[in-house]
């Protein structure tokens, strides 16, 4: 009783209770202003903590500390007779009452308030109105998730991912089954959200999880196809086998899968066949290593090495041909000084990959990107192309390579259908987004290519994001456009400013701005042609017949470019011949006597 008599006197319960009111007050205040400025929702949480870690700090000052007449005093240097509670006490009861006013005043008009009439108008949907619908999900749908590596060792992983990745590549050849891409289910690796959850997003009726378990050539396998919608297991099985049994195994598991959907789903799906790739068994191990550092782009020298090693092993390993095949493809623009050396390397591996194999997909998407080391020009680029989707029309990188070729020519329109066939294949494909982004600005869609563009932000930023820089310096959005810019050229000592004023003051001479990025680029051995916005903004009109990607040349930001002698000889030499036959693109117009303009 003397305790609570001594902190009564010290003020200590009145303190507490104003510091919770007025915490209140401030916690209600911090939601209402968090709310309108759109704040994180950890800002809250992190006010809410900072206010209840502060109790007992207040709590620790007023039994300490004591409020007089003559300022702050410790209180053990104030007389006993000295009635605190008298004197600073009373104006804690006022202080409280007011907050206490305002708690009262707030709960009020919070519960009986009415909420004003807030006239809509007519092309708006009022916000309660707006719910995301539901997925339209197909019942014959599934995704392979990436199977759990069990082995010992930890460096086993690529061999658990490669077995999800041929089981994924087996069910995609199974027609009427619909099969979610190796992007889009191997983003939700490790990932601690329920099978229902993954399931939805990935816009799938059924889920294929598993695991690897290998100890020296013995692997224990277990798999199970689960209904996402009930959770309920169609099937379930687990396999002990030597290594020798890989192919079998993936074809066991497959065919089991689609003899479950089929019962379940009553529809007639077809068995498949899994042929072994190869027999031999350390060129296969080499090449599921090889992938998994491709698809991670990690370290691609490695990759094309393992890859080397496993066709060595084994030269009628078609899969492998064409795993090099790509990695030169891709190795071109990693390492341009070498970037000659690879397109050949590339070349020879999509051929030799076709000789063993003709069907293959992924050797034409291949020879097509390289039209011109092949001397083929953009029709032979095209035609290989088209092949390349017709042997596989999942193949999501044949459609993004077509559509790029198609935006070179001019051919914006039909990049955009490429394009977004490529992302209903895999919507998880950033690359692609990137350039549906960037050739809806090309069409004219100005709103939908920076919805893409900035829904792509999150995850990634590629070479061709710079292409939005122009479109934020125009809009009045400064500070983005210095962001893009810096994130596009990721360099501390880029000369950013130079950039967005060259396109802040387009009629000026841009001399001095070239001048300092080309010793910047000498410094960093970058060539600023190889810098395409960058070059347009600048105008380096000099850099445009080498700058690799050519559908620049058909952005909003290049109208004058497409008005000089150097663009009508680069459309003659090489674009007029495919033109002629397939028709001009939908902004060009053929004036007769082999002329033409381009708006």
């Amino acid at each position: 009783m003397k305790l609570l008599g001594e902190m009564k006197r010290r003020n200590v319960f009145r303190v507490g209770m104003a510091y919770i009111v007025a915490a209140w007050v401030l916690i209600q205040l911090g939601f209402i202003l968090a709310g309108n400025m759109q704040a994180p929702e950890w800002v809250m949480g992190v006010v809410i903590t900072l206010l209840i870690a502060g109790l007992p700090i207040v709590l620790y000052f007023t039994w300490t500390f004591a409020l007089t007449t003559d300022g702050l005093r410790k209180e053990t240097d104030v007389a006993r007779y000295d009635n605190l509670v008298r004197k600073s006490g009373d104006k804690l009861d006022y202080v409280t009452m007011a907050l206490l006013a305002v708690v009262v005043g707030m709960v009020t008009l919070d519960r009986y308030m009415p909420i004003p009439d807030n006239p809509v108008a007519e092309d708006k949907v009022p916000v309660q109105a707006v719910v995301e619908p539901e997925p339209v999900i197909e019942e014959n749908s599934i995704a392979v998730l990436p199977f759990t590596n069990m082995s010992a060792e930890a460096d086993q992983a690529y061999f658990s991912d490669g077995l999800s990745e041929e089981l994924l590549n087996t069910l995609t050849r199974v027609d009427g089954l619909q099969v979610a891409s190796h992007t889009s289910s191997f983003a939700y690796k490790n990932d601690v959200r329920n099978i229902r959850q993954i399931a939805r997003a990935l816009r799938v009726a059924n889920i294929l999880e598993g695991s690897v378990r290998k100890v020296g050539d013995r692997l224990r396998i277990t798999a199970q196809l689960i209904d996402a919608s009930t959770d309920r297991h169609l099937w379930s099985d687990s396999y002990d086998r030597d290594m020798t049994d890989i192919f079998q195994i993936q074809d066991e598991i497959a065919n089991a899968i689609v003899s479950a959907l089929t019962t379940e789903l009553g529809v007639g799906l077809q068995a498949v066949n899994v042929q072994s790739a190869t027999d031999n068994l350390d060129a296969y191990d080499l090449f599921l290593k090889a992938r998994e550092l491709f698809i991670a782009r990690e370290n691609l020298p490695t990759s094309w090495q393992l890859l080397e090693q496993a066709t060595h092993l084994d030269p009628q390993f078609a899969r492998a041909w064409e795993a090099l095949a790509a990695v030169h493809s891709v190795a071109t623009s990693w390492f341009p000084g070498d970037g000659m050396e690879h397109e050949a390397l590339a070349l020879a591996a999509a051929h030799k990959a076709l000789e063993i194999e003709p069907g293959l997909s992924m050797p034409y998407a291949v020879i097509g990107m390289k039209h011109q080391t092949t001397g083929e020009g953009y029709a032979g680029a095209i035609r290989n192309l088209d092949i390349a989707i017709e042997n596989d029309p999942k193949n999501a990188t044949a459609w993004l390579w077509r559509a790029i070729t198609l935006k070179d020519m001019g051919y914006i329109d039909k990049a955009v259908s490429d394009l977004r066939q490529c992302l209903s294949i895999d919507p998880e494909y950033i690359i692609c987004s990137q350039y549906l982004a960037t050739s809806l600005l090309g069409t004219g869609e100005i709103e939908a290519a920076v919805r893409q563009f900035e829904s792509t932000m999150e995850d990634n930023f590629h070479s061709t994001d710079d292409t939005f820089v122009s479109y934020y310096v125009q809009t009045g959005q400064r500070k983005m456009a210095l962001l893009v810019a810096a994130l596009a050229l990721r360099n501390e000592f880029a000369p950013v400013k130079d950039w967005i004023e060259a396109i802040e003051n387009p009629d000026e001479d841009h001399s001095a701005r070239i001048a300092r990025f080309n010793e910047w680029g000498e410094a960093h051995n970058i060539d600023v042609c190889d810098m395409d916005s960058v070059a347009v903004a600048l105008k380096r009109v000099d850099c445009f017949p080498t700058i690799e990607n050519a559908g620049l040349m058909w952005q909003p930001d290049t109208a004058y470019y497409r008005k000089t002698a150097d663009f009508k000889d680069f459309v003659n030499t090489h674009l007029m011949e495919c033109w002629q036959e397939h028709g001009f693109p939908p902004q060009c117009r053929d004036l007769g006597d082999g002329d033409f303009e381009c708006d």
